[in-house]
């Protein structure tokens, strides 16, 4: 069993939560310009401030039950922080010590009780030989009772945290081993601390069995191989990483405070549940698990403890509404097949006392379980029956995001409020699952990319200045979303037109400050920071995603290489390379012609321009950029036969994304 070990930093697009690397959590102020009219630089408007009074009328968020729920069976608080062994600080446990009391003027209230709720951190005893850890990282670690120790179900996203926890959980509940581990899915905030709980070493010395849905290696080594630059810099923005942690900045993630940074590691599963409903005896303990694949996950299940009376939701389950289409951008979920899953297990926790998920806290009470799920169910089908209802009457993305809104019994619903995701994206992720990007208007065939179309609107407008005048006196109304799209043009025709950058940042902020949820607010807020500070230094770093890569098949790798193929340059070039694994007995032909690489699982080609052979573990270094030409040329792990020169130029036309580009300018 090997142990993989690697970067948080370099991983996190590579399973869900992808952060960008290098970025500092506590910018440094940019100076600001005089004060305009309306709210100055940081501050919240008047709209802002009657917004939040109307939503703290709307809703009881004092949530009596809730706040019982989350404080139910707390044993014990850590405190201070958690550092790597080189003494950098990995999790701080006062970070959000400042997320108590009424909400303030500069947070939607809705979203603070969330926070508040989310700040419920340390041990909490479940059931009956079930207990959790929560606020050690995004996720919880679940700790179940067996006949000889702990079966440990999620283990955090960083070693660190998740040895913490585990410490922290001994602490209190005895030196208690380690007897099972079980992965709810295939998301690296569940599976990237499995060496803080125990080592691969220990796994396979005492046979510690390692339990994971169909699928799990495959999704958790390689879900954003293809996209993982990219989708890490969009997710910097989801997740705020960039952020001060204090009322004007980060204050949750909607699904828990935050993402630890430390060192990440996998095991891989010794048993995969293949079938649709499985029982397993796991150290004595009887579980039937059910698989809910293309829920949340690609690779996902559920699952019941019979004996106690339990029932796991993973994150099929949370006390927020969920992303069907996220943010750092992914593949769009399957509402109708999530809502089916939701009503499957209405069956499946027959029995059941207690729901507990590997986010938030539990639900007591067959009753109140019975709506919770319920509630969840409905509201993921109403999202989507009503969007396609919508659809099939004319309707396009944006206009239905505009006009549906959940009937009255869900929206009172608070476990069923937008704080991760939000009824107005996940509208358009149905829309796109089923129409995609097309609205069927035939001038959207064609339209102007942003910075011609930028150009052409501010000349409409009479000129920079007139636009400006205009998005201000929106602003000053408090209608910050035409403000925001005032200037978005103006900034794309000039990036350095700061009065526009500014105006926009400050819409940004009374946008983030209005904002339910934390997705929402981090992206606003995030995209005021760039505007007064530009994109970050360092983007995505590879370097360290090696070993936990080599448990991915070559083909994904060529995949993304092709798409890495800088087709202009490529145009005129006919090269056949063969590469050889000398350490995995494999070899792959990879064709260039007409703009396109094409590669195939197969013997080397004789008339091959050349053929490189080398070892999985050498070419992931290169791949990664830690191995360069002068590696390639004089290791002991590569041999090159044929052109040294074609296959220098091959390399030559791949490109390197530094995942530094701007997104609020170009």
């Amino acid at each position: 069993m090997r142990a993989p070990r690697f970067s948080l930093r370099a991983l996190l697009a590579m399973a869900g939560i992808a952060l960008l690397a290098g970025c500092s959590r506590t910018p440094v102020p940019a100076p600001a310009p005089p004060a305009a009219a309306g709210a100055p630089a940081g501050e919240v408007s008047a709209a802002v401030a009657s917004a939040h009074r109307a939503v703290a009328a709307a809703a009881d968020l004092a949530d009596a039950p809730s706040f019982a729920d989350a404080k139910r069976g707390f044993a014990a608080a850590p405190k201070g922080q958690v550092k790597n062994a080189a003494g950098e600080v990995i999790w701080d446990f006062d970070a959000f010590a400042f997320v108590q009391g009424a909400a303030p003027p500069t947070v939607n209230p809705s979203l603070w009780r969330q926070a508040l709720l989310n700040n419920q951190v340390g041990l909490f005893k479940v059931a009956d030989r079930i207990w959790q850890l929560r606020g050690f990282d995004l996720a919880n670690i679940t700790l179940i009772e067996g006949q000889s120790g702990w079966i440990v179900v999620d283990t955090l996203t960083a070693r660190e945290t998740a040895a913490a926890a585990m410490a922290f959980a001994r602490q209190h509940l005895g030196d208690k081993p380690v007897s099972a581990v079980i992965f709810t899915h295939s998301h690296i905030d569940h599976f990237g601390g499995a060496l803080g709980v125990i080592t691969a070493e220990q796994a396979r010395q005492r046979h510690v069995p390692v339990v994971a849905p169909a699928g799990f290696m495959e999704e958790a080594t390689s879900e954003n191989v293809m996209m993982g630059i990219a989708m890490g810099r969009r997710a910097a923005y989801m997740y705020g990483n960039r952020l001060p942690r204090n009322a004007k900045g980060t204050v949750d993630t909607g699904l828990g405070k935050a993402v630890a940074f430390g060192s990440v590691g996998i095991l891989p599963p010794t048993l995969l549940v293949e079938k649709p409903t499985e029982e397993h005896l796991i150290d004595g303990v009887r579980i039937v698990f059910h698989n809910v694949p293309g829920s949340e996950a690609p690779s996902e299940f559920v699952f019941a403890l019979p004996e106690l009376k339990a029932f796991c939701g993973a994150e099929m389950m949370s006390h927020t509404l969920h992303n069907l289409y996220t943010l750092r951008g992914a593949k769009v979920r399957d509402a109708l097949k999530w809502a089916a899953y939701l009503d499957a297990s209405l069956a499946q926790v027959a029995g059941a006392e207690v729901v507990f998920n590997q986010h938030h806290w539990p639900v007591w009470g067959r009753e109140r379980i019975a709506d919770f799920i319920t509630k969840q169910r409905d509201t993921y089908k109403y999202i989507h029956d009503q969007t396609v209802r919508m659809m099939n009457a004319g309707l396009i993305a944006s206009e239905i995001a505009e006009t549906l809104t959940l009937p009255k019994p869900l929206q009172d619903h608070l476990n069923v409020r937008g704080y991760y995701g939000t009824v107005r994206h996940n509208v358009k992720g149905v829309y796109q699952a089923y129409l995609g990007w097309f609205d069927a208007h035939p001038a959207s065939l064609d339209a102007h990319p942003p910075v011609e179309a930028g150009r052409r609107y501010v000349e409409l407008a009479g000129g920079a200045d007139r636009a400006l005048a205009a998005a201000q006196k929106a602003f000053d109304a408090g209608d910050f979303r035409w403000a925001a799209e005032v200037t978005r043009h103006v900034v794309f025709a000039d990036p350095q037109h700061a009065a526009a950058k500014e105006l926009m940042a400050r819409s940004f902020e009374q946008l983030g400050y209005l904002a339910e949820s934390a997705p929402w607010r981090n992206f606003y807020l995030t995209g005021a920071l760039e505007l007064r500070q530009g994109p970050p230094d360092k983007g995505l770093g590879r370097d360290a995603v090696v070993d936990m890569l080599q448990h991915t098949p070559i083909e994904r790798f060529l995949d993304a290489m092709a798409a890495a193929l800088n087709a202009p340059k490529a145009a005129d070039a006919k090269l056949t390379i063969n590469l050889v694994f000398s350490d995995l007995n494999e070899s792959h032909v990879l064709r260039l012609g007409n703009g396109v690489l094409h590669h195939r699982k197969a013997p080397p080609d004789a008339t091959a321009n050349a053929t490189l052979t080398l070892t999985k573990a050498f070419f992931l270094r290169m791949m990664t950029g830690r191995a360069g030409a002068k590696d390639l040329l004089l290791s002991d792990e590569t041999k090159i036969d044929g052109s040294r020169l074609d296959l220098g130029r091959f390399f030559t036309l791949l490109d390197k994304p530094t995942g530094t580009f701007p997104i609020v300018t170009r």
